[in-house]
């Protein structure tokens, strides 16, 4: 367990997101993703009934279909269990998703068309890790297919080489610059792979 060892406890909740990201042969892409959550206790429901020690209290998938430019092409939500009856109503909603482009305000265009009365809390949630498992998804895959093209193998990429033609994906180091720890620009990991950007300790003395 890579925490430290915690104090006597019991568990009470669960919940399980999966996020998988397809290359689908029509050359789009696929974004799945699913949720659970369930307790560790039984528990009466007004609509389903008894719920199981360990049966989801929440089980919901989210689809989304981009191409490569992110431009979302088709979206699919199922609400397989929900707490309440009327929850799967929602998911048809999602839809209204299509047409979207996921880049920076997606989450905020995405709340105003699914927010409030016509979505789902769990699915809306889904979306922001979605989106970045798109870019994990699609980025990657595009920098792999040029740098085939390239004649640039595998063994030959580097993390640097790969890495760096991801990054170009996102607008260059300029847009992930002092985004996390890793791309502090003092930090060794700039320093080397974007030294202009660098401004830690040796490029003050110089």
């Amino acid at each position: 367990m890579p925490l430290s060892q915690p104090a006597d406890r019991e568990r009470l909740h669960t919940r399980a997101i999966e996020i998988n990201g397809y290359r689908r042969a029509d050359r789009h892409y696929d974004i799945e993703a699913h949720l659970t959550d369930c307790k560790s206790f039984g528990q009466t429901n007004y609509d389903r009934g008894y719920i199981e020690a360990g049966e989801p209290v929440h089980d919901m998938w989210l689809r989304l279909t981009v191409d490569e430019q992110m431009h979302i092409h088709a979206v699919e939500a199922v609400s397989d269990k929900t707490p309440y009856v009327m929850c799967p109503t929602a998911a048809p909603n999602f839809s209204r998703l299509v047409g979207m482009q996921i880049k920076a305000g997606f989450l905020r265009e995405a709340t105003h068309s699914v927010g409030g009365t016509v979505g789902c809390t769990h699915l809306r949630e889904l979306l922001q890790q979605m989106a970045t498992t798109a870019f994990q998804t699609i980025n990657p895959a595009k920098a792999r297919r040029e740098l085939a093209a390239e004649g640039v193998g595998v063994e030959k990429r580097g993390s640097d080489a790969f890495d760096t033609r991801i990054t170009e994906k996102w607008g260059g180091g300029n847009k992930i610059l002092n985004t996390c720890l890793a791309y502090d620009e003092k930090g060794p990991l700039v320093k080397r792979r974007w030294p202009h950007l660098y401004t830690g300790p040796e490029a003050a003395a110089e």
